[in-house]
């Protein structure tokens, strides 16, 4: 067995010499004891067909439900085969970040036409390439909107609680103050938000349908908002945007949101990508990479990357984001989604989803306990009610193929895709009334 170290003893001990160090731990004298590592516990290597069988395994172990009403988050929507046909292309896979923008023409013309397709569907001003996930940019857009005199952070608590932690890690770091404004039925209490906003409040995160499955009265929160002098951050679902007022009706300043029912499988949780717009007003505040269009001294249509005043590759010791990797490969894939998709397409998709979780809810809200928690109005996520135990009713959907909905308090978290059929609704609710009899 190797060592992992690939220097010799003697390799070492000449280098330790030319550096005039008595020893390799007199090169970490400066590190806290209590940071260093005693040992590293590594177990014994293993053959190729061992680490073969061991990692089969492991993926046996994952299992792909044929039908899922699990949301929270990641959504399970019909991916058209051109989709995986464009993107799969060895241009566009192999394509790194491009640093000598101007001779990447294909690459900027596909990210110019994602941010155009974002801002078409958001009805924001100005895109960015993305970034890593949903999260990272909400947490990405409050840095946009701090400065020296506003630096509070308000944060709505019905908004996903991955993407309020992701926030308050961005902050924490940052030494920014992050409150949370209750939730009142299910959504965003109006009067907690009027009396926590103050001339130091930076912005104000609200998730449009938000974590519950609600829509939130964006227009009236936005107003709010922006009476106080701070900007309004939205956090949205893309396929949402097709049907339900866009952020930029709804008076935000930027928007935001996870891309991956843009195109992305589920994957066991990603790769994902962010998408960030915002007005033109905040433009320059925008991380990662903006493509803009011009002509080339002949007169041609040609793009240049242009406003990355905030990469770290740019501007490292001012920047606040590090995306320098190929991020825009799963923008590609939300374009051609998009593209495959069309306007039309996009909005029936809305349409079904608002339509089949309706019905859903409907038929669920006929089983005793089962009630809707909340009575606003929904999209395609929203929480009944559980008279008994929810790991075993999941339990039991999961041994007949179905992944139910995601725990929370209250209940039980539905989701409804264009994926689920009648018959599968109708299923899940002979199955769950059945569990039903058996609690008393």
């Amino acid at each position: 067995m190797g060592s992992y170290v690939p220097s010799t003893r003697q390799e070492r001990a000449q280098m330790l010499q030319k550096i005039g160090a008595d020893s390799i731990d007199a090169l970490f004298a400066n590190v806290p004891a209590g940071m260093k590592l005693k040992a590293l516990h590594i177990p014994q290597g293993k053959s190729e067909l061992e680490v073969s069988e061991l990692v089969s395994s492991l993926a046996a172990e994952n299992r792909v439900f044929p039908v899922i009403f699990r949301g929270a988050g990641a959504y399970n929507h019909y991916i058209p085969s051109i989709v995986k046909s464009v993107t799969s292309k060895e241009e566009f896979v192999t394509a790194y970040t491009p640093y000598q923008a101007e001779i990447s023409q294909g690459i900027l013309q596909s990210i110019f036409e994602y941010q155009t397709m974002i801002c078409e569907l958001t009805g924001m001003d100005v895109s960015n390439a993305s970034v890593y996930d949903g999260a990272s940019a909400a947490a990405e857009a409050v840095a946009m909107c701090r400065d020296r005199r506003r630096g509070r952070v308000l944060v709505s608590a019905a908004a996903h609680p991955m993407v309020i932690r992701t926030i308050q890690t961005y902050c924490h770091a940052a030494h920014v103050e992050v409150e949370i404004v209750p939730m009142k039925d299910g959504v965003t209490d109006k009067d907690a938000l009027v009396s926590m906003l103050d001339a130091k409040t930076a912005c104000f995160y609200l998730q449009q349908p938000n974590y519950l499955g609600q829509l939130e009265d964006a227009d009236a929160l936005g107003e709010l908002v922006h009476s106080a002098g701070a900007k309004y951050v939205m956090g949205v679902n893309p396929i949402a945007c097709a049907m339900v007022k866009t952020p930029a009706e709804s008076g935000a300043d930027i928007a935001v949101g996870e891309g991956q029912p843009l195109g992305m499988p589920l994957s066991f949780g990603g790769p994902y990508l962010g998408f960030m717009a915002c007005t033109s007003a905040m433009m320059r505040k925008l991380p990662g990479r903006i493509v803009g269009e011009t002509t080339d001294s002949e007169g041609n249509r040609a793009f240049v990357l242009t406003l990355q005043a905030r990469e770290q590759h740019i501007r490292r010791e001012k920047a606040s984001s590090n995306v320098c990797s190929n991020q825009a490969l799963c923008a590609l894939t939300a374009s051609a989604y998009m593209t495959a998709m069309g306007a039309q397409g996009m909005q029936r998709v809305a349409e079904l989803c608002y339509s089949k979780a309706h019905y859903a809810a409907a038929e669920l809200g006929k089983i005793s306990g089962f009630e809707l928690a909340y009575t606003g109005p929904f999209f395609h996520e929203f929480v009944t009610g559980c008279p008994g135990d929810p790991q075993a009713l999941l339990s039991r959907l999961e041994g007949e193929g179905i992944l139910g909905g995601y725990p929370v308090e209250g209940g039980i978290l539905w989701c409804v895709t264009e994926m689920n059929t009648k018959a599968q609704i109708d299923r899940l609710v002979s199955v769950i009334q059945e569990v039903r009899a058996t609690w008393n």
